[in-house]
């Protein structure tokens, strides 16, 4: 069955940087788009960012524009979030997703599979 493991998370002071990775298994890798979303809690989940199946088209929130970048190994079958300039309103559990659609999407709705997600905190 088709499984994202996320990894990397976990409590750093503000300012500081984090590498986010989430492995795939069970799919073909390189046939899906890939995002990132966020959810702190009391809140919606949220869209992060997002990379098209080649790694050629990238989408970020205007919250984490500039400050996070994805990117993906289509050989390794992993995509990853480097975070950097971390605020604690980036605290959050962080999700890997894949969605099998024509246009990379910021909708949690076009995404089929879900990691089980892994924790950021930021400390002021």
């Amino acid at each position: 069955q088709v499984q994202l493991v996320e990894s990397g998370g976990e409590l750093v002071q503000a300012g500081g940087s984090l590498r986010l990775s989430c492995a795939a298994s069970g799919l073909t890798f390189s046939t899906y788009n890939m995002g990132w979303f966020r959810q702190a809690p009391g809140k919606e989940r949220e869209f992060v960012a997002a990379i098209n199946w080649s790694g050629g088209s990238t989408y970020y929130a205007d919250s984490v524009k500039g400050r996070f970048a994805i990117s993906r190994d289509n050989a390794k079958n992993t995509v990853n979030l480097q975070m950097n300039s971390l605020k604690p309103e980036d605290t959050a559990v962080y999700y890997c997703a894949a969605g099998r659609r024509l246009i990379v999407s910021v909708a949690t709705k076009d995404y089929n599979y879900w990691g089980q997600g892994t924790q950021v905190t930021v400390s002021s």
